[in-house]
């Protein structure tokens, strides 16, 4: 598969397809012309001697110094060099190639001045499957992430590459490629911008969206297993709520239930349920109307020109603008809002996964195995939800709140949107895990009442999960289950 960027809008969904499932990566013809555009301004700039911020000037706090057409090209390995200071555990092989892409499509707009030569590496970068090594932490924003796939432009760092880690200049040398020798400008682009957070967050959008159908997959399960009041999920009901989140989870709830004859024979047991089972299209939806505000802020940085200076107009007629794009603000927001709405997706699953263990409320085998006692069954499991529920709460909180002056207070708001996205990315990889949780522990409790009972849409979800996962008759080792309970669920997608 390759994705052709450059004539219209970028979604986020291509950049998943590029980052995670290697798709191949090139760019328009008009795309070309427009990095080549921006490139001779850059050039003319140099070649007359004006002076223009991030072109012949020292960065950040040094921009009040000027330096020589001849030191120019130093001026951007140096920027790489000095700015590659992250630490910590390195990206996975994803977000690298996330944060590359989103570099690209920063570039291709033709707005940052850097030259064709540069994105043609960088893209070989990309397609050729040579994936920076860069540590995780050090990034009030932007900067350090991105120097790090700079030095592998130049031959310096470590890379992995037919899967091995080596250094870089040896990869590039197995790859026929030269290490590539930056210009005025392109130390600068390079580490500038917001690709960082955005191609991050793109990666957590891919995730969220697969989780939030999950969400109303494995609810439904562990409704029925308790036997609740389909009358909820009234269609007429829902409706007075004009939240397209909303009405898009009660549609499904409905659509996966209707036909179940366990609960057609439980109408009328109870006056209503438990907040847990009763209020999931209110809870999904509302957190589906958060996905789908912060997907557009992030599809908007994606396609924003996101430098500092941006270089405007022809090489006849040119200006180069300082200015503010490379503050990620509506990308911190967004990534902190979805950590919210997604916290509580796994928190309200973990709600409704204890009640299925605890006979006092489900009907069922305490902890959900036919001879409790000398089986301890799905208790601990439910433990494990509600721990990574609280390590959830504690990433929930937003980044974009702190604040810290950085370059000798010339940077002195900031944006911790990488920060906020390596968060949410985390917490994401938690709620995985406790759905994947409440997936066994409702398929064990559906088990107990028959598949002919059960509805067509939960009975294949159970029918799934058995594939790989058999029914519980006694204690056995739980952990690789729950891996393989992950698995499933990342390996399909319920529409």
């Amino acid at each position: 598969m390759t994705v052709v960027w450059g004539d219209s809008p970028l979604t986020w969904q291509e950049l998943v397809q590029v980052a995670r499932h290697n798709a191949e990566l090139s760019l328009s013809v008009s795309a070309w012309q427009r990095i080549a555009q921006g490139r001779a301004i850059v050039d003319e700039i140099v070649a007359s001697g004006q002076i223009a911020y991030g072109i012949n000037t020292g960065l950040g706090a040094l921009c009040n110094i000027t330096l020589p057409e001849e030191q120019l090209s130093q001026l951007s390995r140096n920027t790489l060099l000095s700015h590659a200071c992250g630490v910590g555990q390195v990206l996975t092989r994803e977000q690298a190639r996330a944060i590359l892409c989103a570099a690209i499509a920063n570039y291709s707009h033709g707005k940052s001045g850097v030259s064709v030569a540069l994105v043609q590496h960088l893209l070989a970068l990309l397609n050729q499957q040579i994936t920076p090594q860069v540590p995780a932490q050090g990034s009030v924003g932007y900067l350090s992430h991105m120097a790090h796939i700079g030095l592998a432009l130049i031959g310096v760092g470590e890379v992995e590459y037919q899967n091995q880690m080596m250094p870089a200049a040896q990869a590039l040398t197995l790859a026929g490629l030269q290490p590539y020798r930056p210009g005025a400008k392109e130390g600068l682009s390079l580490v500038n911008g917001t690709p960082c957070m955005t191609g991050l967050s793109c990666l957590a959008l891919d995730d969220a969206a697969r989780l939030l159908d999950w969400a109303d997959v494995t609810g439904a399960m562990s409704f029925e297993a308790l036997r609740g009041q389909l009358v909820a999920f009234d269609a007429e009901v829902i409706a007075l709520k004009a939240s397209p989140g909303m009405q898009r989870s009660g549609q499904r709830l409905r659509q996966l239930l209707s036909d179940s004859p366990l609960l057609a024979a439980s109408v009328g047991i109870r006056t209503q349920d438990a907040l847990s089972l009763r209020s999931m299209p209110q809870v999904h939806g509302a957190s589906r109307d958060q996905f789908d505000h912060a997907a557009r802020q992030i599809t908007i940085e994606l396609n924003a020109c996101t430098d500092n200076p941006l270089v405007l107009g022809t090489a006849d007629s040119w200006r180069v603008v300082s200015q503010a794009n490379p503050h990620g603000e509506s990308v911190a927001m967004a990534a902190d809002l979805l950590a919210i709405a997604m916290a509580e997706v796994g928190s309200i699953a973990e709600r409704r996964l204890d009640r299925l263990v605890n006979p006092l409320v489900s009907g069922l085998p305490a902890f959900l195995v036919a001879q409790p006692g000398v089986n301890s069954g799905m208790m601990i499991a439910q433990y494990v939800a509600a721990s990574l529920c609280a390590e959830n709460r504690q990433l929930a909180q937003p980044a974009v709140l702190d604040n810290y002056v950085t370059s000798g207070l010339q940077e002195d708001h900031l944006s911790l949107g990488t920060g906020a996205a390596l968060k949410l990315l985390k917490l994401l990889g938690n709620v995985w895990q406790i759905l994947a949780i409440e997936y066994l522990l409702a398929a064990q409790a559906l088990d107990f009442h028959g598949e002919d009972q059960l509805a067509q849409g939960t009975a294949q979800a159970l029918r799934r999960l058995r594939t790989v996962v058999a029914n519980w008759q006694e204690d056995r080792w739980l952990a690789p289950e729950i891996a393989r309970a992950v698995e499933v669920l990342k390996s399909y997608h319920p529409r």
